[in-house]
């Protein structure tokens, strides 16, 4: 990659010639000495520079790789750990990576199968007989060089003497689907055993193109190491009863590299085979075999296009045997200050980085929050709309907070007397011409609930209008909200400003209606109350008079937006479609005008948060993969992973061409069009203990507004996603 204008020319005496990459705690370039010699030079990122627990991270990386001399690693050339941005320069090692050389190319068998097994072997001897844990052997640290694999990024090895390193802080360091049992379980047994168990995740990998542990979910797939035996399908013996031994749950019942050096070699050819199973797409990251077969799925709690977002619950949490996950902390990547995209705009006059909470005093109205603590069960829900960010939440009164600074400039004070934060919650339905609507919700002794308009600029009341429990969901259309009445046959659509009805529409006998906006128009999906698949409608409503078109819809599916003119569906199926977290197989897009139908097979089942936008479906799975779907095949066009920990859904910015999206943690990634991953923060909350999460990411006048489960809030500049405020 070239050099970001903000790159430095030189360091160390080292003329920097291109972009290698970017990794947890810096850039990494190829640079090339006086003399002309090649090297690869690791720099700490500025903003970590100062961080004293970063700069002592990347001593021990230094001094753990200046122990290890050998064929199969990259030696330290040069190093100044003082400097004002801490370098490493190692010998450059031209070669791609092994996830690279899987994702293009699919599996490795035959001859070079075994020249990277037996070369791992040498390499971790290497690092054993130097008294030195890798911890983190997997596919993106291993180089396909022509004369062998050479292993690198020893950031959080350790020495394995040390008992008291930076890394054994409660931190579980790794990247899950190759890591040991004892990294999730007890950090502090990690040894020489462990990297045997990664190499063998590895070389699985390296076979099938897929993990042995392999899910959706990061906390899945601890829970399989931790608990579950591996999945082989695919290796051949002798090879899968070597790594049958390497996986083995105990430290003590895995072979040891000299052994592990005898049976490659019996085991693996020396001659190549051919193994294309590769199938590349027009665009973004090629689609190995791995891939099209697709991988295990983890429980998901995704809801379905055009509900209120899906509750997401980790499996860690409901089985206490993984604790408290970290993941990658040696894989952020912030890329460069520059505007990734071209046309981005830069935030408006007076804007700074601000973070705040739900819960912070207002300078108008109910100036604190309610009394009392809430476990809660949905994070809260906001929208930015004309320079302000609106929110509502479990335990939460309305609140208007400003764009530029996070100031909360009013809590509306609409609580029924005796509310507590345990026991009320408001919904936000919409803002629109000075009006924010929510519905609010008292369960201290019964249920009571009720629609509220209030004005945007003071936060006072403008009118209420009570619901009932069985109502169904109130929607906030264009200036209108409609609202299902207390017979459950008809709605009401009133005049967000004012509360006068407008027209009233009878809703099908026998049905249980939501409502969702797709291209502009207010669409009603209603489910028989005698589940009966053939038997699923959609009714299409005209904003004038309220009148009606009935068309027939998929059963067991969601109304997502318009494609070329269409409405289009997703299906769930799987082995129980009928679950809330069943995955989406098929897309059926509907002609609103003449009803008519046409179904197109997803070329591959999605669990998670699903945005249509610009003519493209984006998928983003609790793991944090991010897929670009064809509409139109139903095919991926690309896939990129991130770090995100359940992250929500893809927002799409049309000015530049830019997705974004957040997780629980406050984590936020950036892509582009193409799929290329632009930059990944560090998460700025800890991470929710349990229980359903909700969270989500809003676009704001060209920076971005998260609000994390926990009821923080704050406001970033995707330009310089690094910088933070002062609160942290």
């Amino acid at each position: 990659m070239p050099l970001h204008r903000d790159d430095p020319k030189s360091v160390g005496g080292y003329r920097l010639m291109d972009r290698l990459g970017a990794g947890g705690m810096g850039a990494v370039y190829r640079a090339r000495s006086r003399s002309g010699r090649e090297v690869a030079v690791k720099v700490v990122h500025a903003q970590y520079a100062e961080d004293v627990v970063f700069r002592a991270r990347f001593r021990q990386e230094i001094e753990a790789v200046r122990k290890v001399s050998g064929v199969f690693t990259a030696p330290v050339v040069d190093a100044d750990p003082e400097a004002p941005r801490p370098w490493m320069a190692t010998q450059y090692v031209p070669g791609r990576s092994l996830a690279e050389r899987i994702r293009d190319q699919g599996a490795l068998r035959g001859g070079e199968l075994r020249r990277l097994a037996l070369g791992l072997v040498e390499a971790l001897r290497d690092i054993h007989r130097a008294g030195v844990v890798h911890r983190d052997l997997k596919p993106g640290n291993v180089l396909m060089a022509e004369d062998g694999p050479r292993v690198i990024d020893f950031g959080i090895s350790r020495a394995a003497e040390n008992h008291l390193t930076l890394t054994e802080t409660g931190q579980m360091i790794g990247t899950a689907p190759f890591m040991s049992p004892e990294q999730f379980t007890d950090a502090r047994t990690v040894g020489p055993a462990s990297d045997v168990f990664s190499l063998g995740a590895l070389l699985v990998y390296a076979r099938t193109g897929r993990g042995p542990f392999d899910a959706d979910s990061p906390y899945v797939t601890a829970y399989r190491v931790v608990h579950n035996e591996p999945v082989l399908e695919g290796v051949e013996q002798p090879l899968r009863g070597i790594l049958e031994r390497c996986l083995a749950k105990k430290a003590a019942d895995r072979p040891d590299l000299e052994e592990l050096a005898r049976e490659f070699a019996e085991a693996l050819p020396e001659t190549d085979a051919g193994d294309a199973h590769t199938v590349t797409l027009r665009s973004g990251t090629p689609v190995t075999g791995r891939e099209r077969a697709g991988a295990g799925a983890g429980p998901g709690n995704e809801g379905r296009p055009g509900r209120r977002r899906g509750r997401l619950r980790p499996l860690w949490a409901a089985t206490g045997t993984v604790g408290a996950l970290a993941l990658g902390l040696t894989a952020y990547l912030l890329v460069g200050p520059e505007r990734a995209q071209d046309g981005a705009s830069a935030p408006p006059d007076g804007w700074r980085p601000w973070r705040t909470t739900m819960h912070e005093t207002a300078a108008h109205g109910a100036r604190t929050s309610l009394k009392g603590s809430v476990v809660t069960d949905v994070g809260p829900y906001c929208q930015a709309y004309e320079g302000a960010v609106y929110c509502g939440g479990d335990g939460v009164l309305p609140v208007r907070l400003n764009g530029l600074t996070g100031e909360t400039v009013w809590r509306a004070a609409i609580a029924p007397p005796g509310a507590t934060r345990e026991s009320y919650s408001t919904v936000l339905l919409g803002v629109h011409g000075g009006t924010m609507v929510v519905q609010q919700v008292l369960t201290s002794d019964s249920y009571a609930a009720s629609v509220v308009a209030l004005d945007t600029a003071s936060g006072a009341r403008l009118w209420t209008r009570p619901v009932t429990e069985t109502t169904g969901n109130t929607l906030f259309w264009g200036d209108l909200v409609v609202i299902p009445n207390a017979d459950g046959r008809s709605v009401t659509a009133r005049s967000a400003r004012t509360g006068a009805g407008r027209w009233t529409a009878l809703l099908p006998a026998g049905y249980y209606c939501g409502f969702v906006e797709a291209g502009g128009t207010l669409y009603a999906q209603c489910i028989p109350e005698k589940d009966d698949p053939k038997d699923f409608v959609v009714l299409a409503f005209d904003s004038a008079d309220g009148s009606t078109r009935r068309l027939a819809a998929p059963y067991n599916s969601g109304l997502a937006g318009t494609f070329d003119g269409r409405l289009l569906f997703l299906v769930q199926g799987g082995d129980d479609e009928n679950a809330p977290d069943a995955p989406y197989v098929r897309i059926e897009l509907v002609d609103p005008r003449t009803g008519a139908r046409s179904t197109t097979k997803l070329t591959k089942e999605y669990v998670g948060e699903v945005t249509l936008a610009d003519g493209t479906l984006w998928f983003a799975s609790p793991s944090g993969e991010v897929t670009a779907v064809s509409p139109g095949t139903g095919k991926p066009l690309w896939r990129t992973q991130t770090n995100l920990e359940q992250p929500g859904e893809v927002r799409y910015d049309r000015r530049t061409r830019a997705l974004y999206l957040a997780s629980a943690s406050g984590r936020v990634a950036a892509l582009d069009r193409a799929g290329t991953l632009l930059w990944e923060t560090l998460p700025r909350v800890e991470r929710a203990s349990g229980g359903w999460v909700d969270h989500s990411l809003l676009l704001q006048d060209g920076t971005l507004v998260v609000v994390t489960p926990d009821g923080t809030v704050f406001s970033l500049d995707p330009a310089h996603p690094e910088r933070k405020s002062a609160s942290g």
